[in-house]
């Protein structure tokens, strides 16, 4: 098993154990990131430097929700988008 494998398993470990479910909303995954809201939703305005989202298409304001999977990947250096 390499390092980036080990990463993404504890910190998905981490996440699981500590939220004890499947997704993170906004605010938390700031905390995770340690970032503010607003620098959050510039990120996804701008489609990039964060972990895969889930928002309903169909709903003006629906939340964005983030799994933990993805959160996992992202900050385990396995999941960056960029432009």
């Amino acid at each position: 098993m390499n390092n980036d494998t080990t990463n993404y398993k504890l910190m998905y470990e981490y996440l699981n154990l500590k939220y004890k479910r499947a997704v993170l909303s906004k605010k938390e995954l700031c905390h995770e990131l340690g970032i503010s809201s607003g620098s959050l939703d510039n990120r996804i305005k701008d489609g990039m430097n964060l972990p895969e989202y889930i928002k309903d298409k169909g709903a003006k304001n629906a939340p964005v929700t983030f799994t933990i999977i993805s959160v996992a990947k992202y900050l385990s250096g396995n999941d960056i988008k960029t432009m």
